[in-house]
């Protein structure tokens, strides 16, 4: 894979930005109500609100760097971001949590799009596809990584410190930003925006493999909205709670590699079939243990291992083949795909919240109905003469 190891660092800094801006601050939760004087319901609204900024400002972000160009667009939003974290780390009113916590959620989508936009300009298919497979995987540790990082900081230095971290790290990612070679699309567009969101939604390419991520990140939102309160209800205590999470994570980073190498042998073809297979027999198996009388987590558990799995090499697969189809326009496609990833994630979400008495058959109901909705973005995605061309082969 030809690209340097500092290059890819910097990329996938920029990948993790938002998700460990999202998480590093949640266990300062009790220690902001006291100090903003406070409920929990107005500090648990910063989280609330810092979701609704990620999910309306990514599509902009992405329309603003196809026109001005990736390099400075990017260093606007992280200089945004910056700005925004340092004002956090001085505020002493929750109107002001509120409102900084939006304005940084909306800096940060200028990372969240660009540097997939980013990856596809700058490399050729196979390469990018490779890229994101070594990426993707380190995303899924942020979850993980950022809470812990949030408790040393705020226990050793105070809750204000969290915020003056991300304020370092978005002043040394502009730095690093402006120190990248200038794109070629900071040169003047031969299409208009119309234009360009027009040929998005008139690509059968993108928008197949945009349903597909979308569909198998919502199972996963899905899933993490219903097992506390599955194992809640199964007589599963908190520290339980927190370490079920970590077989699904490294299932998700296991996927990631083993994509990558049988991507680089195979193709991603192959791959993505075999993975569409392993997806929906584990999500039947999830749901018919879902509709049963069952004590323990593990038939559950178990078999969204699998999803994790094949999410982790899913993912490279179906973003590198969505974006590698709008290279006119990657930030925009980019940006587009994270929104209605968001959105249709945030849709399965609130399913099964609302459902949350019956938590358990309504998770794996939902596992379903995303299953059937990636199924159905591979056939649309994929034109009858591939599929026929694909067939013929394995005669």
């Amino acid at each position: 894979m030809n690209i340097a190891k500092t290059q890819l660092f910097y990329l996938a800094a920029l990948s993790m930005l938002g998700f460990v801006a999202t998480d590093m601050y949640l266990p300062a939760f009790k220690v902001l109500e006291t100090h903003f004087s406070t409920g929990p319901e107005s500090i648990a609204l910063s989280l609330s609100i810092f979701l609704a900024g990620m999910a309306s400002g990514q599509l902009l972000w992405g329309l603003a760097s196809d026109k001005f160009g990736h390099r400075n667009t990017l260093a606007t939003g992280l200089v945004l971001f910056s700005l925004a974290s340092l004002g956090l780390g001085f505020s002493q009113e929750v109107w002001q949590l509120l409102s900084l916590r939006f304005i940084q959620a909306i800096g940060v989508c200028a990372p969240a799009v660009i540097w997939q936009a980013m990856v596809i300009k700058r490399y050729s298919s196979s390469v990018s596809q490779q890229v994101f497979a070594s990426i993707m995987p380190l995303v899924a540790l942020s979850p993980a990584i950022a809470p812990q990082l949030g408790v040393f900081l705020m226990s050793h230095f105070g809750w204000s410190s969290i915020f003056i971290f991300l304020t370092v790290v978005g002043a040394a990612l502009t730095w690093m930003t402006l120190a990248q070679p200038k794109d070629e699309a900071a040169e003047p567009k031969q299409t208009s925006i119309k234009q360009d969101i027009k040929g998005l939604f008139s690509s059968r390419v993108y928008l197949g493999n945009v349903l597909m991520f979308a569909m198998a990140s919502a199972t996963f939102f899905a899933y993490l909205t219903g097992m506390p309160e599955i194992m809640t209800s199964m007589g599963y205590d908190a520290k339980d709670i927190g370490l079920s999470f970590v077989p699904q994570t490294i299932a998700f980073m296991a996927g990631g590699y083993f994509g990558k190498r049988y991507v680089a042998k195979l193709g991603d073809s192959k791959v993505l079939k075999a993975l569409l297979t392993l997806f929906t027999v584990s999500s039947i198996v999830m749901f018919v243990a879902s509709q049963m009388n069952i004590s323990t987590i593990w038939p559950v558990l178990i078999p969204f291992c699998f999803i994790a799995v094949a999410n982790g090499a899913l993912y490279p697969i179906v973003v590198n083949r969505a974006l590698s189809s709008c290279k006119n326009s990657p930030a925009t496609a980019a940006g587009l795909q994270n929104s209605l990833q968001i959105c249709i994630s945030g849709l399965a979400s609130a399913l099964v919240a609302a459902f949350a008495s019956q938590a358990l058959p309504t998770t794996g109901f939902v596992a379903v109905l995303c299953t059937v909705g990636l199924l159905a973005g591979y056939f649309f995605s994929v034109s009858k003469m591939d599929i026929s061309a694909e067939l013929a082969e394995e005669v």
